[in-house]
């Protein structure tokens, strides 16, 4: 994981800058941020519904701001099953 890879993410989209965008997809190592960056740049160069391309911006946008508030530790932790059971 690189935090770097989610400030890029979120200035090449500030700037519209799809080339450097598509090449991060390529690039980085976060699976989740590669399939939102696909998703968005198929949405923009395709889809003719512009609600469709901003669903698909805000999604990648909120995972950006997710991935960023996340601390080293917390992505680095497995997940455990076992302890996610919740009580009402």
């Amino acid at each position: 994981m690189n935090k770097v890879d989610y400030d890029r993410a979120l200035y090449y989209t500030h700037r519209s800058q799809w080339d450097n965008l598509l090449i991060l997809m390529v690039r980085t190592e976060d699976q989740f941020l590669s399939k939102k960056i696909e998703h968005f740049l198929h949405a923009y160069n395709f889809e003719k519904d512009y609600t469709v391309i901003e669903k698909h911006l805000y999604s990648l946008l909120r995972y950006i701001d997710h991935a960023n508030g996340m601390t080293e530790s917390e992505l680095l932790e497995p997940v455990d099953e076992m302890n996610m059971n919740t009580t009402i």
